[in-house]
């Protein structure tokens, strides 16, 4: 009767060890991870912006701001609870426009990605849906650090959403295109200390895990301008996470740098 007990007991240890094992990240170095599910509100707490909450669930800033009738210069007030969820008549429209297969999802990102993208132009208050005005030229950027790439993009939703750049703590961290910085902080879990920088309407690029941060929120910078220097906050080695975001969802950086 023990011997029984003890094989059951062994049994189910080795289950409890695997569990753990498939609960652990899917990847090693970088702990910045896509939120699969995420609460319909957000309660803004310090360091928080319109930016880093649009950024942290995967939609265009501009939709969330829609959401929430917030308007330029999309202030938002510690304390205040932003919804970070589809309304259900959005996602009603969102599913039919799926349906006919005219839905303008992002680029290799999530699900909820892929709404905030096709959601950039998408229904006003009154329920009209006007056509979103196409796009200018993408911005010119240039590589933001010097290194090897140690990491590719992957947009099969393993929270791989850009590269990796290796390198040395206190390397510098280099803005990859002209633009306006509107996010500086530690908030975003994974991120380790983040840069956000607003090119033009559509696109956005971020630089995780920097070791100090040279760029406040608000300020213009300029391309090859020094933002950071790099780190390893958030991360289990020293790097430079880098992401380029067009209408809210993630796309291949690669896609947007010139060869090395």
């Amino acid at each position: 009767m023990t011997g029984r007990f003890l094989t059951l007991r062994s049994a189910l240890l080795l289950l409890f060890a695997l569990l753990l094992v498939g609960c652990g990240p899917g990847f090693i170095g970088d702990r910045t991870q896509q939120l699969n599910w995420h609460p319909r509100y957000h309660t803004v707490t310090e360091g928080d912006t319109l930016y880093s909450i649009a950024w942290r669930y995967g939609y265009n800033y501009k939709t969330v701001a829609q959401w929430n009738d917030i308007g330029p210069p999309y202030t938002i007030e510690l304390g205040e609870r932003i919804r970070v969820a589809p309304p259900a008549e959005f996602g009603a429209r969102e599913a039919q426009a799926r349906a006919r297969g005219d839905s303008g999802g992002g680029t290799g990102g999530s699900a909820s990605a892929a709404a905030g993208g096709a959601a950039s132009g998408s229904a006003s208050s009154s329920g009209s849906s006007p056509a979103r005005t196409p796009a200018g030229p993408p911005p010119e950027f240039a590589w933001p650090a010097r290194g090897e790439v140690v990491r590719e993009f992957r947009g099969d939703g393993n929270g791989k959403k850009g590269i990796a750049i290796a390198g040395e703590a206190g390397d510098p961290v280099r803005s990859a295109a002209n633009g306006r910085v509107v996010y500086a902080g530690s908030g975003l879990i994974g991120y380790g200390r983040l840069i956000i920088v607003k090119h033009d309407r559509d696109y956005l690029s971020a630089y995780a895990h920097n070791s100090r941060l040279l760029a406040a929120e608000g300020d213009r910078v300029e391309k090859g301008e020094k933002i950071a220097e790099m780190g390893d906050t958030g991360a289990d080695r020293v790097m430079l996470h880098f992401e380029i975001r067009e209408g809210g969802s993630p796309v291949d950086p690669r896609g947007h740098l010139p060869a090395q």
